[in-house]
């Protein structure tokens, strides 16, 4: 949201980014664009959507935007309201296929809700984009609606591929960063650091917050996983530029994770390391460009063995290391950011 809310500030938009405000939310720091936090009273469950697109509803009509950039579908219930009210042009930003992710698995009817606000949403929308070609294609299937694809990468200007990358290889330190949310593997890392030296960093927060701190615990190896908490984008790149290693391993969770392209794919390849990927269909489409990750399947014992020889084939880990330079020239946005101009145009 920084990029995208900075990109068009910096081509003459007046932008606000709206969210809500937690009682653990960190401050905002200052950006060239405006910022306003919902306090809701409700945090979770169908009460939190309702009163929160119902916050963002009167918002709209108090500051009357010409367009609306709805993030995922939770958002688009009070933009799809305002539109009967005004007539503001719409685009909604698919950062994941949402009625497939795992928190909906085998919830049916909460599922078929958010299939029908998928549905008359992106019908309704004036433009459609999302992160990765797989979930475009499958849209514009369902919809017969074109959809483009722009991808969550970061700054070129942050990157570190250009420093040595010798001087990671004896760092031994593997580097998660994301939600602790089911689905990720983030126990399996724990549970990895009983057969691994080195330490594991785990940036962010989440559902599995302290079941994850107490199996470490559990586990004897509490002080060598270390939880980063939620850290500011700037600490991020910092954490991850000191990193051997970079984690990105899902359970195959519903289609929204099978398809997925996590931003912190490229945030690896922009700090130079190289990374253990799933084995999805789009991190072998870019594994195709460039060999920057291994894929594995969600496996205890794979994902130690494939640590283990990456840590003993010093070959092999220089060659990932050095495949990240060319394509950090690729996927940056600085490249990817003339995409979502071209949009607003």
């Amino acid at each position: 949201m920084i990029r995208i809310c900075s990109t068009l500030s910096e081509h003459d938009f007046s932008v606000t980014l709206v969210g809500r405000v937690l009682s653990n939310s960190n401050p905002l720091d200052k950006h060239p664009y405006q910022q306003e936090r919902l306090r809701c009273r409700f945090n979770s469950g169908p009460l939190f959507y309702l009163e929160y697109n119902l916050r963002l509803l009167f918002y709209f009509i108090a500051t009357k935007p010409e367009v609306i950039n709805s993030i995922d579908l939770d958002t688009c219930i009070a933009a799809k309201l305002y539109r009967l009210l005004a007539r503001p042009l719409w685009i909604i930003d698919a950062h994941e296929y949402f009625p497939e992710v795992p928190e909906l698995e085998g919830r049916r009817l909460k599922k078929r809700l958010w299939e029908i606000v998928e549905s008359f949403s992106i019908r309704s929308a004036d433009k459609v984009y999302t992160v990765s070609q797989s979930i475009a294609e499958i849209y514009q299937k369902k919809y017969r609606k074109k959809i483009e694809v722009i991808r969550n990468v970061p700054f070129l200007r942050y990157s570190n591929v250009v420093k040595p990358n010798s001087a990671k290889s004896d760092s031994g330190i593997l580097l998660y960063q994301g939600a602790l949310n089911a689905g990720r593997c983030v126990d399996l890392y724990i549970r990895a650091m009983t057969q691994l030296e080195g330490e594991l960093w785990l940036a962010g927060e989440g559902d599995l917050s302290s079941e994850l701190r107490a199996l470490a615990s559990v586990l004897g190896v509490s002080e060598r996983v270390r939880f980063l908490g939620r850290i500011s984008p700037e600490e991020l790149r910092q954490f991850t530029a000191k990193a051997w290693l970079g984690l990105n391993v899902l359970e195959n969770k519903g289609l929204s994770y099978f398809y997925s392209l996590s931003n912190k794919c490229f945030d690896y390849v922009m700090a130079g390391i190289p990374q253990i990927g799933s084995d999805f269909p789009e991190y072998q489409k870019l594994n195709e460009q460039y060999e920057v990750m291994e894929l594995i399947e969600p496996k205890l014992d794979v994902f130690v063995n494939v640590v283990k020889q990456l840590q003993s084939d010093k070959a092999r880990y220089q060659y990932l290391c050095a495949q990240c330079k060319p394509a950090a020239a690729k996927w940056n946005w600085e490249y990817e950011k003339e995409k979502l101009l071209a949009q607003y145009e």
